[in-house]
């Protein structure tokens, strides 16, 4: 069932939506109907996505050194360590 909505946004955000639509041969609601979708999916997933007690004991309790840090170089290095 469709129901028709309201929203207020800057003239020019529309122009260029309206704009955006054209160029997909879209409808301006299909885009919008389709974006809040996606929005809602995304928070179904992330409200059904539940961590098992022991990883959710665990969660926050270590940091990364770097952010650029290299997961399977550092894998190597320790099991070399570890059985060298």
């Amino acid at each position: 069932m469709n129901t028709k909505l309201t929203l207020t946004i800057e003239q020019e955000i529309i122009k260029k939506a309206k704009e955006y639509a054209k160029d997909k041969n879209r409808s301006l609601s299909d885009i919008v109907e389709n974006y809040l979708k996606i929005l809602t999916g995304a928070e179904q997933k992330e409200k059904t996505k539940k961590l098992q007690p022991m990883v959710k004991s665990l969660k926050g309790s270590f940091k990364i050194p770097t952010p650029d840090m290299d997961y399977k170089k550092e894998l190597k290095n320790r099991l070399e360590e570890k059985y060298s």
